[in-house]
Formats: C-alpha cells, sequence, structure tokens
C-alpha cells in the first residue's frame, strides 16, 4: 500500500519540478522581453500565453495531441530523433504540466519587472553593464518577489493538472500516473481510502504553497 500510495505522488513532484524548470526559464525570457518592447500584435501574443489559464484542460490535451501526435510534424520528429513517440510518456506529462502552469509563470515575472525603476538599470548601463549582466544580476534581483511567487504557484499548478496530462499522457500507473489522474482512478474503482490520503496529501502540499506566497506578499 505505502508504494502505491507513494508512486503518484513520486511522479507528481518529479514532473511539477522538471516543468517549473521549463517555465522557469521560459517565464523569465518572455516577461524580461514582453516587458521592455512594444510593437504591433503584442496584445494578440500576450493573449495567446495566457489561454491555458481559462481554456478547458481537455482542450489544452487536445491541442497538444494534435501538435505533438504521431501525424503531426512536432510528434513525427520527436518520433524520428528519439525513436518513439512523445504521448503516454513521463515526458509529456511534462509538456502538459508546462503549458498550463507558464501563464502563471510569464504574468508573474512581467508584472515583476514591470515595476523595477528604469533609473537603476540606465545607471547599471552607464557602469559597463552589459545586457546579459544587467539581466542576470540586476533585473532578476530586483523582480525577485515576483518571480518566487510565480515559481511556486506555477509549480502548484503544476503539480495540480489532471485533465490535460489524462489526455496526452494516459493515465499509466507506475509511468505518467500522477495524484491527480490516481485520485480519478481510486474514485472509480471505489478505493475511497486510498483516494482520501492522495486528496490528504495534495491539500496540505498545496496549502503549504499557497501559505508561503501570502506570507511573502504579507512582508512585501
Amino acid at each position: 500500500m505505502t508504494t502505491d500510495f507513494l508512486s503518484p505522488v513520486r511522479l507528481s513532484i518529479e514532473i511539477a519540478s522538471v516543468s517549473g524548470v521549463m517555465v522557469l526559464v521560459f517565464g523569465l525570457l518572455t516577461g524580461m522581453v514582453m516587458s521592455n518592447t512594444k510593437f504591433k500584435g503584442k496584445v494578440i501574443i500576450e493573449t495567446v500565453f495566457l489561454l491555458p489559464l481559462v481554456l478547458p484542460p481537455t482542450v489544452v490535451g487536445f491541442l497538444l495531441i494534435m501538435f505533438f501526435g504521431r501525424n503531426a510534424p512536432a510528434g513525427q520528429l520527436i518520433e524520428w530523433i528519439f525513436n518513439q513517440p512523445v504521448m503516454f510518456t513521463w515526458w509529456a506529462a511534462v509538456i502538459a504540466s508546462t503549458v498550463v502552469a507558464f501563464p502563471l509563470m510569464y504574468q508573474s515575472s512581467k508584472t515583476g519587472f514591470e515595476a523595477i525603476d528604469k533609473d537603476i538599470e540606465n545607471a547599471a548601463r552607464l557602469d559597463g553593464t552589459n545586457e546579459i549582466e544587467l539581466y542576470m544580476f540586476v533585473s532578476i534581483q530586483l523582480a525577485r518577489k515576483s518571480i518566487i511567487s510565480g515559481v511556486i504557484l506555477s509549480f502548484a499548478r503544476a503539480l495540480g493538472e489532471f485533465g490535460a496530462t489524462l489526455m496526452f499522457a494516459g493515465n499509466i500507473p507506475g509511468k505518467t500516473q500522477t495524484t491527480p489522474t490516481a485520485i480519478y482512478t481510486a474514485i472509480d474503482s471505489g478505493n475511497m481510502q486510498m483516494a482520501w490520503l492522495w486528496v490528504a496529501c495534495m491539500i496540505g502540499i498545496s496549502f503549504f504553497m499557497l501559505l508561503c506566497v501570502h506570507i511573502r506578499s504579507h512582508n512585501n
């Protein structure tokens, strides 16, 4: 029973962790670019970035299948490189979690970068700091509170992802069965004891993460 309980929890944490790193990298880059540039169509691009927040998870899952499925160019390229399709694999769960968690990281990092006093950045440029150093050691440091909040929220979102993961990665025990999909299976099979244990675990982790965000916001 211990192994049956821990396997989905471990997979959820592993998938959310890898997804969190990917979301952090892409969220910081896009947040920085979008906060410092103006161009035609910017509103459209930002809307696309935020769409996974409001789209039904099944729609996100369907789009992932259409884009990364075996009949799609991206899916065929991945299968040619790795000699296997990406669907119903551990990486499919990572991709699904990354897509749904990205908007939270993007919005948080963009808000943090927009709040930076531009005079500080300009002063650093006058002191000879190049753009990469400015980004790494000045901008990120000044926006770190928003970035940390974004990391926590996006990790929590990735941890709780269900619909897109179920459609795109499946519900394979020990391989792609995360805690949310395990809860669904447990309820469907009438195993309410395991369902309650997983529900309690998810509530505990999510509560702790939201508490961290609240504490940071309160201390700002």
